[in-house]
């Protein structure tokens, strides 16, 4: 059996389509390297035609590393580690900004595996942008300016308390997340610690302010950060197909979650891969 990966580039800096692979089934040593060093080089990798379960999504994701659980968001029943991304009139998205998952932990996640279960007619695009694009465009003077800067991230930024107070428990699971998630600061630069490349490291969802700056200081400079990282030249836009999965290197990437579908429903499962202590290396 032919075990090499087909990796089709959508963009010359973020995406690119895998082919010859099937991963309802454990991979083997071979192709799981393969698909590692593609995403490494990639950022954002994209499979179609596979109908796996929870518990399969869950044994790959493992295989990159730890799995968090995450603290407001439901997950299926099968496993805790697959949360459940369900969509519609009644629950309206809240991934419709630029985020990059979960920043608001001492260890963001190294990465995530999201499987498409169910699908509007059209829209529900998902858009994916390259930190490390974004900050190689940069010119030299402007890098040494961010070169060491420390920036706040906040759970409450994309998780505000009045949009968790539908029930009794849904608010106690926030009040209980929030104590448990005060805000904490990541370098604005970050090394990958695998490549070595550097890369934006503020999205819109979490970060709240720059600390060395003062407010009108951090105020503007992510302003523009927030809007040059998301430039579309750094940019790839997956239309979603059934049963299509998506992984990306959550280190130095960002993605936005079009909400175009609305009163159509959205369902997508997602498993998060635990990654290290964002630092900054010159």
């Amino acid at each position: 059996m032919n075990e090499r990966l087909v990796v089709n580039p959508l963009g010359p800096y973020i995406g690119a389509q895998i082919e010859n692979i099937d991963i309802s089934r454990p991979l083997g040593d071979s192709q799981f390297e393969q698909l590692y060093h593609a995403l490494l080089k990639h950022q954002v990798l994209f499979l179609r035609n596979q109908p796996i379960t929870p518990l399969q999504q869950r044994d790959l994701a493992g295989r990159f590393g730890d799995l968090h659980i995450h603290p407001v968001y439901p997950h299926v029943k099968e496993c805790e580690e697959i949360i459940v991304l369900d969509t519609h009139d009644d629950n309206p998205p809240d991934n419709d900004n630029w985020h990059t998952d979960v920043t608001f932990i001492a260890n963001p996640p190294l990465g995530a595996i999201l499987a498409a279960k169910h699908l509007p007619a059209t829209g529900g695009d998902t858009l994916w942008t390259s930190g490390i694009a974004a900050y190689e465009a940069l010119s030299a003077p402007f890098k040494q300016l961010l070169a060491g800067l420390q920036a706040e991230h906040d759970f409450t930024k994309s998780f505000p308390e009045h949009k968790h107070r539908a029930t009794l428990e849904d608010h106690q699971r926030w009040l209980l997340a929030k104590e448990k998630n005060p805000p904490l600061l990541h370098p604005v630069v970050r090394t990958h610690p695998v490549s070595g490349r550097q890369a934006l490291f503020v999205n819109e969802g979490f970060t709240t302010k720059i600390n060395e700056l003062s407010a009108k200081e951090s105020e503007a400079l992510l302003g523009f950060l927030f809007a040059h990282a998301t430039k579309p030249e750094f940019q790839v836009r997956w239309r979603w197909q059934q049963d299509d999965v998506a992984i990306w290197d959550n280190r130095v990437t960002q993605h936005y979650a079009n909400a175009d579908y609305l009163p159509e429903r959205r369902i997508m499962h997602r498993a998060t891969i635990l990654g290290d202590k964002p630092f900054y290396r010159p």
